[in-house]
């Protein structure tokens, strides 16, 4: 009776141990994966991968990237995970001693990249664009006719080029065209990027080269043998793929997407949106002085190295998400 009563002890034991055992944890892949399924009803048609651990700004989280993917769109949904993995948390948290957008802008990298506007402003923008993008072309005309004249010393702007290539066909090879215009002479990269963003519709895969150097043609101070040359060999390449490394790692999704003194706009916005930003910014940094170029703090946007920014002509601001 007794050695009954023991076996039956020690059975509920061994289960309890067992459930214990099998207790949920999102540290888990598989068990993140069928989660967050279900909780954005994913079905098989979506692809899901679940990022490995990675350490946080949270005590006692980790942070973990679930990727999500469905032919051509994409997103990624970053969770913070308790170590135990009995929690998740999505969305963002603050520490209110530093810039609300210090983690973007730890990881915008300006080096090397085309700029117009004044070197040391309060307020750098930085964008990433596509030159076959239609909302794109929309926003660089916003950008190319009101920026300058609006700030003329205030603000710096970056160009990175973020090609969305299997969505736009000629959009890489253009920005690698882009940058062949650039490493000849900088302030020749503005013209070519207003005069890609005015013939937009007209420029196909076939014809792209041909209307690039017809283009180069008549610019003076463009070799167009040194740039055809450059295009055929996709010798700038290697800068533009820098160029969407970065924006994966900064989440960037979609084009346009802009950042200005770190905070993300993820869609054509209008001047007077802004406007706007740009005003209350240039408000707040004079007692913040957390962002900016010549903020004097820890997080700061990198300067070219060795490059003055390339003001653009004043006739040139009146040329010219998916």
């Amino acid at each position: 009776m007794l050695r009954s009563l023991f076996s039956t002890a020690l059975a509920i034991l061994c289960l309890s141990s067992a459930g214990f055992a099998q207790k949920k944890s999102a540290l888990d892949k598989p068990t993140l994966e069928a989660y967050v399924r279900h909780l954005y009803v994913m079905d098989s048609t979506v692809t899901v991968q679940v990022g490995d651990p990675k350490p946080s700004d949270l005590p006692g989280f980790y942070e973990v990237v679930v990727s999500a993917s469905a032919g051509n769109a994409h997103q990624d949904f970053p969770f913070l995970v308790s170590k135990d993995g009995a929690k998740i948390v999505q969305g963002n948290f603050y520490d209110v001693s530093q810039n609300p957008f210090k983690k973007d802008l730890d990881n915008l990298k300006t080096a090397g990249a085309p700029n117009f506007g004044t070197q040391g402003a309060p307020v750098v923008i930085v964008e990433f664009s596509d030159f076959e993008c239609p909302y794109c072309q929309k926003e660089a005309k916003v950008l190319r006719q009101n920026l300058l004249d609006t700030y003329p010393s205030q603000v710096h702007f970056y160009f990175k080029e973020f090609p969305l290539t299997t969505l736009h066909p000629w959009a890489k090879a253009a920005a690698i065209a882009s940058r062949c215009v650039y490493g000849q002479k900088s302030d020749e990269f503005w013209k070519y990027h207003d005069w890609v963003f005015d013939n937009q519709s007209e420029i196909t895969p076939e014809n792209l080269k041909d209307k690039v150097l017809g283009w180069a043609k008549g610019e003076k101070d463009l070799d167009s043998l040194k740039l055809a040359a450059c295009m055929d060999n996709k010798a700038t390449e290697g800068e533009v793929d820098k160029d969407i490394a970065e924006g994966h790692a900064l989440g960037v999704d979609s084009t346009p997407t802009l950042f200005i003194n770190g905070r993300r706009i993820a869609s054509a916005a209008e001047w007077p949106t802004l406007h706007a930003i740009i005003d209350e910014e240039i408000v707040y940094q004079k007692t913040a002085k957390n962002a900016g170029e010549d903020c004097g703090c820890a997080v700061k946007l990198e300067l070219p190295v060795g490059q003055q920014s390339a003001p653009v002509p004043g006739q040139l601001l009146n040329s010219s998400k998916n």
